[in-house]
């Protein structure tokens, strides 16, 4: 069913809108929308609501008649009823998303579970092992006893509407969005997406020839099996489709008509077609107003038409309809929802919108299927078939003989049940000190005993109290942290550490959708020093500061402003996916100054939880401030790589960073002696400063949060400094004042002891106390309605249902809350600096606009999470404004979010601001001036151009030109959209793979291996020159190697060191920046498993410019096949002998790629695939090893040719 406009009126009653506000807890006689007439002769049982049929049923051969009702749900309307394929059953779902099957022609209930907590159930479909069901945006599968087989939630956007089999295994799914999606059952994964050029897929059949889409826009589209492109279209009706049907040669559809200012009208004209012609037939006058149709081919291809009132006519489709063919669909009044045939004609079933279901049959011993398998019924209970025991027997237990109760006394045995709940023992955590000194052969650990308790004994500590704390949470807990973590019972969930379970597919089979059903990146944790993802996301989101970096290119090998830019570019362009900052993260290792401060971490202490987050995040968001201030300046403005000449990198001037972030700054010093000096600085950060607390003072003073940051911006305080007075260190009074407002207010919190902590909390409490009791003066107002989920969210579940307004307060929403939304901060001569807290949605007078007065607004709040533990983790909330969801998107839109590594949330704007100290402490808070960005270029001009393809000198001292393994690309060779590139890339080792060996004899990873490219080759894909490299790149690099992995990679020791390496050796960067030239040029990139090379690289390319053989030669659930055993059975070439070599692994995927176009076009996907299926056959015979041939006499070209021929 597609559209509703034009239908009965009483249909209205059932908008999702209004449905959705009904009790699920209401007695079923106490449904508004249940109509009285539906209860007589029903009777209500807690087993199920039947209509008991009159006995006899007398039905007549031939004609069809009513031969059961039952209801489901009273008042909740049928909204798809299905036959089942394989069993005598038949299925219904409901508005509510509760399914029900019953059995045979008798109707007795089978199983009935619930499918979805708040969206309809649209479609059913019968599997051999289950039963698909599809919602708005879910398909879910279930046994037929209720057990869940698969959940797959849809794109962000999807509502589906409609589900059609075209394999065994395989499904499309469409709706009311531009595309369709093909499904396979068996990965549980969408296999592509197909571009529909009409929307609205809300109807699919199938015919040996052709898809059938009906579309809410009236037309019939047919469309290739294969490819699913539009080859005809029938505009059948003016206003919208209702139903449609196939059978042989025709096509039956019915709909409804404009009528102009009067809406829309049910047409009782059915349009028939030819599809032998391709041309409509005479319509087919009919004397019901249809809302379905279907073919009933008995012994003529007969029509069954049914109306929405419940009349149901049928016909001939090339001939006359007949009054005294219709019949009354007896539904007291509601009205039809659903409509199935089974698949022996012999059975009709209906569903109204009163929740009953309607079996008609036209014989009295009615089979839904031809060939139906036996049904599966719970076994009988046993009890009166035990066997017999013999008396006489001395070692009988007694307790084998029933004994009836015959007293109301409990048994002793019969404990209560918060006695009798299992409460299993946890595995207390490995003593840190054998980790510190544990040595790991292979994934085996090794450590002495620290003997800190007896041998084979755990102390046994029952923990007395389980907070459920975070029930209201789904996010489901990380794969590693297998237990509840009992120091962790105050956080929600959302908010713990989160971690990445690696399986031997590596992430390929890590669902990242469960943590983040946002279209945002997340950042991978796993890398070293990644404690500072949640500071990337914030600089990222700083529209100014994205665009800065995006636009900045410079010479020096390592530059975080280079590097973040690439970052961002990734961020960009991704979809939902994770990215990784690894190239980032290498830069920042390099970066002396960041050594110095402490902010690079030791393996050792990160797993320990021995750093300082809270502290170490301050310290890296001014250190990182600093570094792009400086790197801006010195360069500003997209230059060309190569364009840069060296003079201009001592260039000075002010940059981006500076005036977005920077405020003058006048320091006074003032000695006894009345010497005063003066200083001007630039600051890009401020620090808070708490007011000392007096030993004689037991309580702690209340504070407005715009007092103290006034006094920790305008400081003054006093020490001891040089006098060039007094010639001596002389006490001083400093006092610090600003000149003008930063665009942005960045506040490091330093809440780093017990005493500042206890200062936030005492602060929060009196602001609560003040809300509290303005709350208790004021007469209750409306709650106001919660936020809707923005369309970002991939699900599009409900935040929560709303039963009109509630009068309450929402002065509970305000605990632990301190630091104001909105500040208004004003630079005055007489005054100085003013700053106070500021109604959040208010605008400034224009006089108080005229006094320079500005309103700035809370952007972002990193808090550090506590876990004695592992020393706890760093998120942030980021108000993500409307320049960015205007870019990304093209709605205008704020929302605030929370950032946990790869889990990403939709937050209220009052969490973003609650800071509950025992175990969220505030670190670094960002304001930023309303409409700041109003005034900076937020273009991004590409700055990477074609010049970085040109020659470049090697680093390597011995290399010569004659040692020469490639020729670079000439100005007339330039690619272009579309050009083919071979590539492939050779890795070596950073850091050995961490794991775990678990009691059951598995191997969990914990951490993988950490990679580093060590060569890059690019061939031309076509020209005269095909195959000839144009870019053979050797990595230098400066960290420790400590696996060449030279079998696979062919790099060996030395290869990487300039000094003595005889390779074309280049830095990552340079490497880099000609792959994203390539990137951004369009080129389509041909190799085998780029996926992992791109990953380890740190680029993000899309799908349409990656060909990878090792997809094109696999078939599902299949094995994947290596490059040497494809190019021995295709191109009979004996490759990676000893080594592999990237040149050749790279001219390989490409003459594979020619071959799977000339396999494609010699005999299509069909032939495609049975010489795949001989592949596998030989690689089984083979044990997937290449044969070894000496004298090369192409036994790989001897074995193709017989494949051919099936």
């Amino acid at each position: 069913m597609m559209n509703f406009d034009g239908l009965d009126a009483g249909m209205g009653d059932y908008s999702p809108s209004l449905h959705g506000t009904l009790d699920a807890g209401l007695e079923p006689s106490m449904d508004p929308h249940l109509n009285p007439n539906l209860l007589q002769g029903v009777e209500l049982d807690p087993e199920g609501l039947a209509v008991t049929v009159p006995e006899p049923v007398h039905l007549m051969e031939g004609m069809f008649s009513e031969l059961h009702s039952v209801v489901s749900e009273v008042g909740i309307p049928v909204t798809a009823t299905h036959f089942d394929l394989q069993e005598e059953m038949l299925w219904m779902g409901n508005h509510r998303g509760h399914a029900t099957s019953f059995f045979g022609p008798t109707m007795g209930r089978y199983s009935s579970f619930q499918v979805h907590g708040a969206d309809d159930i649209r479609h059913i479909q019968s599997l051999e092992t289950g039963v698909l069901f599809l919602s708005k945006c879910n398909l879910k599968c279930y046994t037929r006893g209720g057990l869940v087989m698969f959940d797959y939630p849809m794109d962000e956007g999807a509502d589906m509407h409609s589900l059609l089999m075209t394999d065994n295994n395989t499904l499309l799914m469409g709706g009311l969005q531009n595309y369709a999606v093909e499904f396979d059952l068996n990965t549980v994964q969408e296999t592509q997406k197909f571009n529909v050029e009409v929307p609205g897929v809300a109807i699919m059949r199938q015919t040996s020839r052709f898809f059938f889409c009906g579309h809410t826009s009236g037309k019939i589209t047919l469309r290739d099996l294969r490819s699913f492109k539009m080859e005809h279209e029938f505009d059948a009706f003016s206003g919208s489709l209702s139903d449609f049907d196939v059978h042989g040669n025709l096509l039956a559809a019915c709909g409804f008509s404009s009528r102009g200012l009067n809406g829309m009208a049910c047409d009782r004209f059915l349009m028939v077609y030819d599809l032998r012609m391709m041309r409509a037939v005479t319509p087919l006058q009919v004397h019901v107003d249809p809302l379905f149709l279907r073919f009933i081919p008995t012994y003529t291809s007969r029509l069954a038409i049914i109306s929405q009132t419940g009349q149901c006519q049928f016909c001939e489709p090339t001939g006359l309809a007949n009054v005294a063919d219709i019949f009354h669909v007896n539904t007291v009044g509601q009205l039809l929802m659903s409509f199935d045939v089974s698949s022996s004609k012999q059975a009709l079933a209906f569903g109204d919108s009163g929740g009953c279901v309607h079996l008609w049959s036209d014989a009295p011993e009615v089979s839904f299927n031809d060939y139906s398998r036996e049904t599966d019924f719970a076994l009988p209970c046993l009890v009166d078939t035990l066997p017999q025991l013999d008396w006489n027997h001395d070692l009988l237990p007694l307790s084998l003989i029933p004994m009836p109760l015959t007293s109301t006394e409990p048994l002793l045995s019969d404990w209560p049940t918060a006695l009798a709940t299992p409460s299993p023992r946890r595995a207390p955590p490995v003593d840190p000190e054998i980790l510190r000194t544990m040595k790991t052969v292979g994934f085996i650990g090794y450590a002495a005993n620290p003997r800190t308790r007896p041998r084979n004994q755990v102390p046994y500590k029952i923990k007395d109290v389980e907070l459920d704390y975070d029930n209201y949470n789904q996010v489901p807990e990380s794969p590693i942290g297998r237990d509840e973590e009992p120091h962790l019972y105050m956080v929600p969930k959302k908010y713990r550490k989160v971690t990445i379970k690696y399986s031997k597919l590596g992430l390929e089979d890590f669902d990242f959708k469960h943590y983040n059903r946002t279209l945002f990146a997340g950042l991978e944790p796993h890398i070293p020093n990644a404690y500072c993802n949640c500071m990337i996301q914030v600089l990222y989101f700083l529209e100014p500061i994205r665009c800065l970096v995006q636009n900045h290119l410079c010479q020096k090998e390592f530059c975080l402003a280079c590097e973040l830019g690439f970052l961002f570019h990734m961020l960009d362009l991704s979809r939902g996916d994770p990215c990784q900052a690894s190239n980032f993260l290498r830069a920042f290792r390099t970066i002396p100054e960041a050594s110095a401060l402490g902010l690079i971490l030791a393996d050792s202490d990160e797993q320990t939880g021995k750093a300082r987050l809270g502290r170490l995040i301050q310290s890296w968001n001014r250190f990182i401030l600093t570094q792009l201030h400086q790197e801006t300046q010195e360069q500003e403005g997209p230059q060309a790589y190569r364009g840069a000449s060296s003079s201009s990198l001592g260039s000075s001037g002010e940059s981006a960073i500076g005036k977005l972030f920077g405020c003058e700054v006048e320091n006074s010093s003032l000695c006894r002696c009345g010497k005063e000096t003066v200083r001007s600085s630039l600051t890009l950060l401020f620090t808070m400063h708490y007011p000392e607390q007096n030993s004689q003072e037991k309580t702690i003073k209340e504070y407005d949060f715009a007092e103290i940051l006034k006094k920790s911006i305008c400081l003054e305080q006093s020490t001891q400094a040089w006098c060039e007075n007094c010639e001596k260190y002389q006490p001083t009074v400093q006092t610090r004042n600003i000149r003008c407002l930063p665009d942005v207010l960045v506040i490091n919190c330093e809440v780093n002891s017990a005493k500042e902590a206890e200062f936030w909390k005492v602060q929060a409490e009196y602001a609560f106390n003040k809300v509290m009791q303005k709350e208790a003066m004021e007469p209750a107002k409306p709650k106001e309605p919660p936020p809707m989920p923005t369309e970002w969210c991939l699900d599009g579940e409900e935040i929560c249902s709303m039963e009109g307004f509630t009068f309450d307060t929402q002065a509970e929403d305000l605990r632990h809350v301190w630091i104001p939304l909105t500040l208004k901060m004003s630079i005055s001569k007489s005054q100085g600096l003013e700053i106070t807290s500021w109604p959040e949605g208010e605008e400034l007078s224009a006089a108080e606009e005229a006094e320079g007065a500005s309103l700035y607004d809370l952007v972002v709040t990193v808090p550090h999470v506590l876990d004695a533990r592992t020393g706890g983790n760093l998120v942030a909330h980021i108000k993500v404004g409307e320049t960015y969801h205007q870019r990304k998107e093209g709605v205008t839109h704020q929302q605030w979010y929370l950032f946990n590594d790869f889990l990403i949330e939709p937050i209220d704007k009052t969490e973003a601001a609650q800071f509950d100290i025992i175990w969220k402490v505030p670190a670094i808070l960002y304001y930023a001036k309303r409409n700041y960005h109003t005034k900076y270029d937020l273009r991004i001009k590409n700055p990477i151009d074609a010049s970085v393809l040109l020659t470049e000198a090697s680093l390597a001292r011995k290399q010569r030109k004659s040692h020469a393994t490639f020729i670079p690309l000439m100005v007339s060779e330039m690619p272009q959209a579309g050009d083919l590139v071979g590539l492939d890339a050779e890795f070596v080792t950073l850091n050995q793979e961490e794991a775990e060996l678990r009691s059951d004899g598995t191997k969990s990873t914990i951490k993988p291996s950490q990679m580093s490219v060590a060569r890059i080759t690019c061939v031309r894909g076509q020209g005269p020159n095909e195959g000839v490299p144009f870019i053979d790149d050797y990595i230098s690099t400066q960290e420790q190697v400590v696996d060449y992995l030279t079998q696979y990679s062919g790099i060996k020791p030395g290869d990487l060191d300039a000094k003595i390496s005889s390779k074309h050796l280049t830095t990552l960067k340079s490497t880099y920046l000609k792959l994203r030239f390539l990137i951004d040029t369009g080129v389509r990139f041909v190799g085998h498993g780029l996926q992992k090379d791109f990953r380890v690289i740190n680029l993000l390319v899309l799908k349409d410019q990656v060909i990878d053989t090792v997809y094109l030669f696999h078939l599902p659930r299949k094995r994947m096949i290596s490059l040497r055993f494809l190019a021995w059975y295709f191109l009979d070439l004996n490759i990676q002998g000893e080594t592999h070599d990237s040149i050749e692994d790279a001219r390989t995927a490409l003459q594979l790629y020619r071959k799977y176009l000339e396999l494609s076009r010699g005999g299509g996907n069909d032939e495609v695939r049975k010489i795949l299926k001989g592949l596998y056959e030989k690689g089984r015979q083979l044990d997937w090893k290449v044969p070894d041939s000496d004298t090369g006499d192409g036994q790989g070209a001897a074995v193709f040719p017989s494949v051919m021929g099936l």
